[in-house]
C-alpha cells in the first residue's frame, strides 16, 4: 500500500517520488535547488497538476534558501526571477502559475519583512499547499463517490491517483473511495501513450489499493463504451477553462466523444486551483508539445518500431469541450452545465 506522500519536504530538501522509473522500481529523489526542480517537472519525475503545484512551492522555497540576499527586498527580485524559472518548466498545468502566484502575493503583502522570515514564510506556506491539496482531495473523492453505483465498471485515462497529488488523488481518488466505501467496481485503465501512465502508474496504484482492473489500448475504450460493457469515464485535468472545457492528457477528448456518443456520463475531477476562469474558453488554453522522441524511441521486442528516418508529432495535451462533459467534480461539489455560470460559483463559493 502506498503510504507516503509524492511530494515532501524533509531535512531541508524537496522529496519526490520518481516516477519515471514505476513500477519497476520505487525511488525517492532528493532536490536542494530550484532548476533542479524546474527540470525534474519536464522530465516528468513528478507530473499531474496537483503534485506540480506543490513540487514548483517547495522548489521556491529552495529559491530563497539558494538565494545570498541579506534583505527582503533584494530576496523578492530573486524570487521573482526563480518563480518565471519554474513557471516555464511546463506550460498546460495551471497549479504550476498558481502556487507560485499564490506564494509571492503572499509574501509581497508582508509589511518590510526580514529575508529569513520570508524564506521561512515560503516554506510555510508551501506546506500549507501541500497539506490543503490531501484534504481538497477527499472532499472531491467523496462527492464524486457518490456518483459511482455498485456493479459499475469505470474507465479512466492516465493516471490520477496519489501520484499526480501530494496523496490520494482526482479521479483515481474518486475511484478509491467507491471501493472503501465498499461498492463493487471494475477499472479499465486506458494505457496513455506514449509515456504509458496509466499501464505503469494507474496500474500500479490500483494494485496497491486491491482494486479489480485491466489494462486496454487506448484505441479499445470505444469499443467497450458502444459494448455497454462500461457505465461512467472518470478523468482528471491540467486546466479547465471558464466554460468547463477540460484540457487533460491527450486522448481525452477521444474518450469523451466516445462517451457522449454512447450516453455514458463523463466525469472530469477538478480541484478549484485547476479552473483558470481568466481564460473564457478552451482554445485560449496553452497546449504542450514534448520531444517526438518519446514517440519515436517506442520498442517492440526489444527493437525500435518507427524508422530511424522517421518524424513524429508529440501532442501532450488535449482539450474536451463542455458539451461533452455531464459533471466536473469539485472539492466544493459537482458542479453541472451552465458551467459558465456555476464553475464560478463554486470557485468563489457564491
Amino acid at each position: 500500500m502506498l503510504f507516503m506522500r509524492t511530494v515532501f519536504w524533509e531535512d531541508n530538501q524537496l522529496k519526490m517520488i520518481d516516477q519515471r522509473i514505476l513500477p519497476g522500481r520505487f525511488e525517492v529523489v532528493s532536490y536542494t535547488d530550484h532548476k533542479s526542480v524546474a527540470e525534474a517537472i519536464r522530465d516528468m519525475v513528478v507530473r499531474g497538476a496537483p503534485a506540480i503545484g506543490a513540487a514548483t512551492a517547495f522548489g521556491l522555497a529552495l529559491a530563497g534558501y539558494e538565494s545570498k540576499a541579506e534583505s527582503g527586498r533584494e530576496l523578492l527580485d530573486d524570487l521573482q526571477v526563480a518563480s518565471n524559472t519554474l513557471k516555464a518548466a511546463r506550460p498546460t498545468a495551471v497549479n504550476l502559475a498558481w502556487a507560485l502566484d499564490r506564494i509571492l502575493k503572499k509574501i509581497s503583502s508582508l509589511q518590510s519583512p526580514s529575508a529569513d522570515f520570508i524564506r521561512q514564510s515560503i516554506l510555510d506556506e508551501a506546506q500549507h499547499i501541500a497539506d490543503e491539496d490531501v484534504e481538497i482531495n477527499k472532499r472531491m473523492a467523496e462527492h464524486g463517490a457518490a456518483l459511482i453505483d455498485d456493479g459499475d465498471t469505470i474507465i479512466h485515462h492516465c493516471n490520477t491517483g496519489a501520484l499526480a497529488t501530494v496523496d490520494w488523488g482526482t479521479a483515481l481518488g474518486v475511484i478509491r473511495t467507491a471501493h472503501e466505501q465498499g461498492k463493487k467496481i471494475h477499472v479499465l485503465v486506458d494505457e496513455t501513450r506514449p509515456r504509458l501512465q496509466g499501464a505503469r502508474l494507474t496500474a500500479w496504484e490500483l494494485e496497491q489499493y486491491g482494486i479489480p482492473y485491466e489494462i486496454i489500448p487506448d484505441n479499445t475504450a470505444g469499443y467497450f463504451l458502444k459494448a455497454g460493457k462500461a457505465q461512467k469515464c472518470f478523468v482528471g485535468s491540467d486546466r479547465t477553462a471558464a466554460n468547463g472545457d477540460v484540457a487533460n492528457k491527450i486522448g481525452t477528448y477521444m474518450l469523451a466523444l466516445a462517451a457522449h456518443d454512447n450516453g455514458v456520463p463523463f466525469y472530469p475531477v477538478v480541484p478549484t486551483s485547476t479552473i483558470d476562469l481568466s481564460l473564457a474558453h478552451g482554445d485560449l488554453i496553452p497546449i504542450e508539445e514534448r520531444d517526438p522522441e518519446e514517440v519515436l524511441g517506442l520498442e517492440f521486442h526489444g527493437e525500435r518500431v518507427a524508422p530511424i528516418e522517421a518524424e513524429a508529432r508529440n501532442i501532450a495535451f488535449d482539450v474536451t469541450p463542455n458539451r461533452l462533459v455531464t459533471g466536473i467534480v469539485t472539492e466544493n461539489g459537482v458542479v453541472s452545465p451552465p458551467f459558465e455560470v456555476n464553475l464560478r460559483k463554486a470557485v468563489l463559493g457564491i
